[in-house]
């Protein structure tokens, strides 16, 4: 990313040759590279692109293109050559690039999970037993927030080939070393990223201070391309207004976007492509290069053409009422069939009114956390620490929740993990 940017490059074009290719197969990659194409054919060299971003009205002119916007780039290009012992690696990609979990999709990640918990890739199994996961236990959301930030954490703050090198090594004293280092190297990013990130909100607070209502478009030169989607992603959920960030450089900057109240990221930054080097994405988060010199133009255009949506509502969508009393490990299981959940097919969530709390005691760090009994039943509220004192005087509440099984020593019991609480 440092040295030659996202996607295809003139550069890595240039290397490939020299190392005597003949071919390039893109992967995530390539469907609006209209120039590197043609660059890659006066080498001589024959492409074919898999990709599964929005294209535009024009296809580049490669040997051979595969594209989809339902599925990852992954899935497009285990497309091309449906190798069955892949499909662990499609499903972490499915999960991690947070396509719904609907279609092919649900599929990819229902059998590359199955394939995940028996998995023989030494490397990956090194990388569950530094982060303390039984191959057993895998799920989506170990794969999303444990162990996908591992593996991503190479290619934005050093090279990617470190993460590749984990994934297929056969040496187990190699893949613990690369567990460690992905590790370590996640740990600085998430450092990284803080600091950016509260950096950024001081900016943000300042334009919304200032009447800024449409979109957040802010830049500095001490931010590093690799974390830039991250900082998007933060200040677009927290501020709830669509969020780019532009990590400024001498003559050119790299900026990433994420979307917030269903504006179409993609769309809307196309509309600014003269004052662009080069835009790519999806309507949820997109990226584009830009001379450093016309940012100040660019965020005045971007004001312009946005079209706003009314702010979204701080409500939370309840799929059902439901008595405790009707809380059983049937009804667990019955909902299990729905697995995988993710993006799209997202657990459901339940309420259950006029319940009484008991056991109530503040627990993590701080006392953050909150731990309860709901009329007998085990149940845990993260976040709700705060909530112990008030809730040890009511003598009934409402709860939103969703239902999880809840492992710890050998046993199994059903635990209310409580989302919201109405007093």
């Amino acid at each position: 990313r440092e040295k030659e940017g996202y996607g295809l490059s003139k550069n890595g074009l240039d290397w490939a040759k020299e190392q005597g290719a003949s071919l390039i197969i893109t992967v995530d990659h390539g469907i609006v590279a209209f120039e590197q194409v043609q660059y890659a054919k006066s080498l001589g060299l024959k492409i074919i692109i898999t990709d599964h971003h929005v294209a535009t009205d024009k296809i580049p002119k490669a040997d051979a293109v595969i594209h989809s916007t339902a599925m990852c780039g992954a899935g497009v290009s285990w497309c091309l050559f449906q190798p069955d012992d892949l499909l662990e690696l499609v499903a972490i990609a499915t999960i991690c690039d947070m396509m719904p979990l609907t279609g092919v999709n649900r599929w990819f990640v229902k059998e590359g999970l199955k394939q995940l918990q028996q998995t023989k890739r030494i490397g990956l199994l090194a990388l569950f037993r530094q982060a303390e996961i039984s191959l057993e236990d895998v799920s989506p959301y170990h794969i999303g927030h444990i162990l996908g930030p591992r593996l991503n954490a190479m290619g934005r703050l050093e090279h990617a080939i470190d993460s590749l090198r984990l994934i297929c090594t056969n040496n187990p004293a190699q893949a613990s070393k690369l567990a460690i280092l992905l590790h370590d190297t996640n740990s600085l990013k998430k450092q990284l990223t803080n600091d950016a990130i509260y950096q950024a909100k001081i900016l943000a607070d300042q334009l919304i201070k200032d009447g800024q209502k449409k979109i957040l478009v802010l830049h500095s030169k001490d931010w590093i391309p690799g974390i830039i989607g991250l900082i998007a992603a933060r200040l677009a959920d927290e501020y709830q207004l669509p969020t780019i960030i532009i990590a400024e450089g001498e003559s050119q900057s790299k900026a990433s976007a994420r979307t917030a109240q269903g504006i179409n990221m993609i769309e809307t930054i196309r509309l600014c492509s003269d004052l662009l080097i080069d835009v790519g994405g999806h309507p949820a988060a997109a990226g584009f290069t830009i001379t450093t010199e016309n940012i100040n133009q660019f965020i005045v255009k971007i004001n312009q053409v946005i079209v706003t949506r009314d702010q979204v509502k701080d409500e939370l969508l309840i799929d059902g009422d439901v008595l405790i009393s009707d809380i059983n490990r049937q009804l667990y299981n019955r909902l299990s069939e729905l697995e995988p959940f993710g993006l799209g097919n997202e657990k459901p969530i339940f309420a259950s009114r006029s319940v009484k709390p008991s056991d109530i005691k503040s627990v993590g760090e701080g006392g953050k956390h909150l731990k309860l009994k709901v009329d007998g039943i085990d149940a845990i509220a993260f976040g709700f620490g705060r909530l112990a004192d008030l809730l040890n005087s009511q003598l009934m509440i409402d709860i939103a929740y969703y239902l999880e099984l809840n492992k710890f020593n050998g046993r199994e019991t059903l635990q209310l993990n409580i989302i919201d609480i109405k007093t």
